[in-house]
């Protein structure tokens, strides 16, 4: 890796962490430049500026999520159990995403993009529902949004209580059982 890239991806780092912690208002280009070794003038140079940066970090995380948990819509319960356990690993994504709705687009799709972001997932829950594994009753749109939303209900975007992956195991377990009880409930294979 260059000196360059080694200075970039570092920013990328404090960036994520910083923005997650604190927001795109609360974030701060000094404490950024400073945790990741490098400069303001070097930030600027990268990414051009707090906005801009932020846009980088949130697609990184959104594509890493996207492609870390690939959906199986002939098992959307264990979907939304991985969905919980990559939550539990990287809670700064979440983070990050509530940040953006907070603070940037407070209704509609989280990103412009989103439509490229789920077409294949949409087109995965829409198979399975012709193969009669998903009532059809639901739109695809419907079944991912909900499902997703049940992954997140211990996330740090749930208003009732976040998990941390120091709990104890058991109570991760009964969690995933939950979660995997709620969606194959919620979205039975279509009646005959």
């Amino acid at each position: 890796m260059k000196p360059g890239e080694a200075t970039r991806e570092r920013i990328l780092a404090a960036a994520t962490a910083e923005f997650a912690e604190f927001g795109i208002a609360g974030a701060r280009v000094d404490r950024i430049a400073a945790n990741a070794r490098a400069n303001k003038a070097q930030l600027y140079t990268y990414f051009g500026g707090k906005e801009a940066l932020f846009e980088t970090v949130f697609a990184a995380s959104l594509d890493g999520i996207v492609n870390a948990v690939p959906i199986d819509a002939t098992d959307l319960p264990g979907y939304a159990v991985r969905l919980y356990d990559e939550y539990l690993e990287h809670p700064e994504l979440v983070r990050l995403a509530t940040w953006s709705r907070l603070e940037r687009r407070s209704t509609g799709h989280l990103t412009a993009n989103a439509d490229q972001l789920d077409a294949a997932k949409l087109a995965e829950i829409e198979k399975a529902q012709r193969a009669g594994l998903i009532d059809e009753w639901f739109t695809p749109f419907e079944v991912l949004t909900t499902v997703i939303a049940i992954s997140m209900t211990w996330s740090p975007a749930s208003a009732t209580f976040t998990a941390s992956k120091s709990e104890e195991s058991t109570t991760h377990d009964r969690r995933r059982a939950v979660i995997r009880r709620i969606v194959s409930r919620s979205f039975p294979p279509a009646r005959s």
